[in-house]
């Protein structure tokens, strides 16, 4: 019985071409269309070597922390974060003018002042590490200070010699520890494919949905014939849950291949993790479908655009539509995440590129069994409760 409705159902599904459409080519041209709009926006990210300059006086030459950190900053090597030049101040404001330089360094005193001509991330960044090294440099004084204060309490000579080369040990060890790592960690618009694979799980939604109808009376002749038969009817539903969960899994293998080695997506080092919680994924939206079909009673057009529309708000919750959307919803609206199995698998999906620990990659993995089960368990009881005044 089990595999009479597994190939009848396998047939069934291969012979319907607008399902095959939504469930194995749809993803992949939706796909293309990403990647053509955001293929260069990651490029164009990446971090790029600052031209800067320093006015180099007297005030700057005392600064030994700073000039030795800048100087680092500047050295070459994959590293290398400026471009660095020294002037006076009058060349350091005409290379400015002619965006030559992002912006100059002018020391007076203990304070720098970041000069630039307009905003922009080149600014900020300049902004940032000087930040960070006056950070460093005030950390060093104390830690000093520190030291002095235990030799004098202590009653020892203080040995300025030694002090002197202790800070200089400070300095060589503490560099700025800034790396150009932008065009693999600044990878946000990866959330726009794992919605994408997301949605694929959910879209599989229309294959479940389709082979349940033929189980029921009111959809197909066959579902009729299936009521009055003495045959188990749950029995016939998971062998054709079963077929229609393998075509599911074709359309969804298609779709990482392509966009693993078309594409040139990159799923991070945990592919086989990936590959698990998308199959956790299908079997969600295959239960979803499957729920849509036994409980709404409408025809087959009406229940596949509910099935759009769940998995469209879903992803547009998730992000597909807009990345800070995910997170305008986590912030405000966590329990629609928690309930919404396109946000799990991209929250698990993200989880695994962007963490090192799976705590949460598992937490998502359990939010959609938890899904599948309610789902199982509310399919299952309409099921029982369907009953027709006449056949």
């Amino acid at each position: 019985m089990f595999w009479h409705n597994f190939k009848y159902s396998w047939k069934v599904l291969f012979r319907n071409r607008v399902l095959l459409f939504w469930t194995f080519l749809f993803p992949i041209l939706l796909g293309t269309f990403f990647y053509m709009a955001f293929s260069n926006i990651e490029k164009k990210e990446t971090l790029d070597i600052i031209p800067i300059a320093v006015v180099n006086n007297e005030d700057y030459e005392q600064n030994v922390v700073m000039k030795e950190a800048l100087m680092r900053l500047s050295e070459e090597g994959e590293n290398q974060l400026f471009q660095l030049t020294h002037s006076n101040e009058a060349t350091a404001q005409l290379d400015l003018q002619n965006n030559e330089i992002s912006g100059y360094l002018l020391f007076q005193g203990d304070d720098v002042h970041v000069v630039v001509a307009k905003s922009g991330i080149d600014g900020t960044i300049l902004r940032f590490v000087i930040d960070e090294i006056n950070g460093q440099k005030k950390m060093i004084e104390n830690l000093v200070g520190q030291k002095v204060t235990e030799e004098i309490q202590n009653g020892r000579e203080v040995d300025i010699d030694f002090i002197v080369e202790e800070v200089k040990q400070m300095i060589l060890n503490s560099s700025v520890n800034i790396k150009n790592v932008s065009s693999t960690n600044m990878s946000y618009t990866m959330i726009e494919y794992y919605t994408l694979i997301a949605m694929a799980c959910l879209y599989s939604s229309m294959i479940s949905m389709f082979i349940t109808n033929y189980k029921l009376a009111n959809m197909k002749t066959v579902g009729k014939r299936i009521v009055v038969s003495p045959s188990h009817k749950v029995h016939g539903l998971f062998g054709s849950l079963v077929a229609s969960y393998f075509v599911g899994a074709i359309g969804l293998a298609l779709l990482f291949l392509y966009t693993l080695f078309v594409l040139g997506v990159d799923y991070g080092n945990r592919l086989w993790l990936v590959i698990f919680l998308a199959s956790i994924g299908l079997f969600a939206g295959q239960m979803l479908g499957m729920v849509v079909s036994v409980l709404i009673k409408a025809n087959e057009n009406t229940k596949t655009g509910v099935l759009v529309a769940l998995s469209m708000f879903g992803s547009f919750l998730s992000g597909m539509m807009g990345i800070t959307m995910k997170y305008v919803i986590d912030t405000h609206a966590p329990i629609l995440n928690l309930i919404n199995p396109v946000a799990m698998i991209t929250d698990g999906l993200y989880s695994l590129y962007y963490y090192d620990t799976l705590t949460r990659f598992w937490f998502d993995v359990s939010g959609l069994v938890i899904f599948s089960f309610v789902m199982i368990m509310i399919s299952f009881r309409g099921l029982r409760r369907q009953k027709y005044d006449s056949i």
